[in-house]
């Protein structure tokens, strides 16, 4: 999954954070961010500034507004590289600025081994001890400051020779990575990541929960408690993706009371997160109006837990006005990717805490919206686009003036 540089933060009270602290772990009371925080807008991307000056030019000044609100609006500060004290000392200086703007930035910690399994957004540390001094580095910077980090975007998601809960060896298989080792030094090294992170006073830490769907609800939970979920202050939801708010709200909640039923249930239940019923059964995943029979299945296993002892979320809404984008019927693309570069894709609910769901923390614009997700070509070897007239899309995080277009003329609530 592509992604790029920007960022965001969500909310909870005081004293809801205390009980989640005694709850699931040390994370510090003062790192919950209540509600009614101002997330930070950072400096546009370049390419968005080129593109609104165009559009000017060219007398499409409606278009260029529109363009102009999008950009304007609080979204995340992608951090994919870097190192030492230039990193601590850029990482310092967003959280300053976000400071004196009496705003809250929301940093993405994006530069794990193996990222994104050697696809459109490859990169990241070549070893566990350079990834563990990237962290230190990254924590220096914010240090005091008030933030959000959003742990490792596909890290869980996609883990270099992993078996899945089901037994499944999955299909991120890099030579260059130990097959012994792979999958249990991403676990080492998001847990030292959180413990990190989490030990700040004023930080909130979330870690990656794919979206509804991906994986099954059982799946994230036991991956999430592994990487430790339950040191942090929740997990995130649809970062880069298109799924719609509210399926992603349902999928937040099953995943936060399978965290509990597997770790604070009955005896009988404890580590067996491939009981939790999921989007994938009882309920159908095509048909929404079949979810109900899983929130059945939580009412009956789980029951009435209190929110302040279920790990809490945030929904990436950057991209998902429109929801997710299927294949055009006919076509005989190898692989339609999509969650790459959708056509008539839309901007989604602007960033808040007020989310009317006491376990969603905030809706964020974590992605940033007019980013290209890649250079997608649907399987076909070719390098360019089917779905878009078989052009080349702009690489990872480069912008994409199509797009941009596309998502605020398509914006659901529309922009004004």
């Amino acid at each position: 999954m592509a992604l790029s540089l920007h960022l965001r933060r969500a909310g909870t009270g005081l004293a809801a954070a205390v009980a989640l602290t005694l709850a699931f772990g040390p994370s510090p009371a003062a790192a919950a961010i209540p509600d009614g925080t101002r997330f930070y807008t950072p400096r546009p991307d370049p390419g968005a500034v080129k593109q609104i000056a165009q559009l000017n030019a060219a007398g499409q000044r409606g278009l260029a507004r529109k363009i102009s609100t999008m950009i304007e609006t609080p979204q995340a500060v992608w951090v994919t590289g870097g190192s030492g004290r230039s990193l601590t000392k850029s990482i310092k200086a967003e959280a300053r600025r976000a400071a004196s703007k009496r705003t809250m930035p929301v940093f993405v910690a994006y530069n794990i081994p193996f990222r994104d399994c050697s696809q459109y957004s490859a990169g990241g540390a070549t070893s566990v001890a350079e990834y563990e001094a990237w962290i230190d580095a990254f924590a220096a910077g914010i240090g005091g400051q008030p933030a959000a980090v959003m742990l490792e975007p596909d890290g869980l998601g996609i883990i270099p020779w992993y078996t899945s809960i089901n037994g499944s060896q999955e299909w991120c298989q890099p030579a260059e990575a130990d097959p012994a080792t792979a999958a249990s030094d991403r676990f080492a090294m998001l847990n030292y990541a959180v413990d990190k992170l989490a030990a700040l006073p004023h930080t909130s830490v979330y870690l990656d929960g794919t979206h509804s769907a991906w994986l099954g609800s059982g799946d994230i939970a036991d991956r999430l408690v592994k990487a430790g979920v339950r040191k942090a202050d929740g997990f995130f939801v649809n970062v880069s993706n298109y799924e719609t708010t509210e399926r992603q709200l349902k999928y937040g909640n099953w995943i936060s009371k399978c965290i509990y039923y597997g770790t604070q249930g009955s005896a009988d239940n404890r580590g067996h997160f491939e009981r939790c019923a999921s989007q994938y059964y009882p309920a159908s995943p095509g048909d929404f109006s079949t979810w109900a029979l899983s929130d059945a299945w939580y009412d009956a296993n789980v029951g009435n837990v209190s929110p302040h002892r279920l790990a809490h979320f945030v929904v990436d809404t950057s991209r998902n006005g429109q929801g997710p984008w299927a294949a055009p019927a006919g076509v005989t693309w190898p692989d339609p990717q999509t969650w790459c570069n959708p056509p008539d894709r839309g901007l989604g609910l602007r960033p808040t805490t007020r989310t009317g769901d006491p376990l969603a923390d905030a809706f964020l614009w974590v992605k940033t919206p007019g980013q290209s997700d890649g250079q997608c070509d649907r399987g076909t070897g070719t390098g360019l686009d089917p779905a878009r007239g078989n052009t080349a899309d702009p690489a990872a995080g480069a912008w994409f003036p199509q797009q941009a277009v596309e998502l605020v003329s398509l914006a659901n609530p529309p922009l004004h």
